[in-house]
């Protein structure tokens, strides 16, 4: 079974954030580099997503909320983590997206 994965809004927002003026971008024109970093950033999210078809309920639970979860993307040596919820038996919604070194979701 797969399952389709989409993105609300703020979650949309969210990577908007992370790779327009975000952690990756900012970090590579520092350093004076070109925008490999982050596209291999948005290529590891995208396999992330791609795996939260397959299988969401191996992710961590997020609440009391059994179907409310949180899928970490590894990349590098930190990552990004997608707060999501299974709606029903063939979607998924991704909420928020954000690096695993802020705080919490925006």
């Amino acid at each position: 079974m797969s399952f389709k994965v989409r993105l609300t809004r703020e979650a949309e927002q969210d990577l908007v954030r992370l790779f327009g003026f975000g952690f990756v971008l900012e970090r590579e024109l520092e350093r004076d580099g070109g925008l490999e970093l982050a596209e291999q950033a948005i290529t590891a999210i995208r396999h992330g997503f791609a795996a939260l078809s397959r299988s969401p309920f191996t992710c961590r639970k997020a609440t009391d909320n059994a179907f409310v979860r949180e899928l970490v993307i590894p990349f590098g040596r930190i990552g990004y983590v997608a707060l999501f919820e299974i709606v029903d038996d063939a979607n998924v919604v991704v909420a928020a997206v954000r690096h695993q070194r802020e705080d919490d979701y925006h």
